[in-house]
């Protein structure tokens, strides 16, 4: 059985590549609800900039919803096509 030492060096570096892995219930058990980092901000955005803000990510949200439905739908109507039309 001569592996030519192949076996050997994949054992040794397997060995060597070895580390302590923590467990995930380990992490569930030590994670505590509600201690997390606490958010606050500085600056406050009057009520105005708040609606531009909304408004302006309601107009992006809708021309990237547009622009995704008339892929789908070019995609579909070549998908169509293709099985239809085309022989094999």
């Amino acid at each position: 059985m001569g592996f030519g030492g192949s076996a050997a060096a994949m054992i040794t570096s397997l060995k060597n590549n070895k580390r302590n892995r923590v467990s995930t219930f380990e992490k569930l058990k030590n994670h505590k609800k509600g201690n997390s980092i606490k958010v606050s901000f500085r600056k406050k955005a009057s009520k105005n900039q708040l609606k531009k803000i909304r408004e302006k990510l309601q107009a992006e949200n809708k021309q990237k919803r547009r622009r995704n439905i008339i892929f789908l739908t070019v995609g579909i109507l070549i998908i169509i096509y293709a099985i239809g039309f085309v022989k094999f």
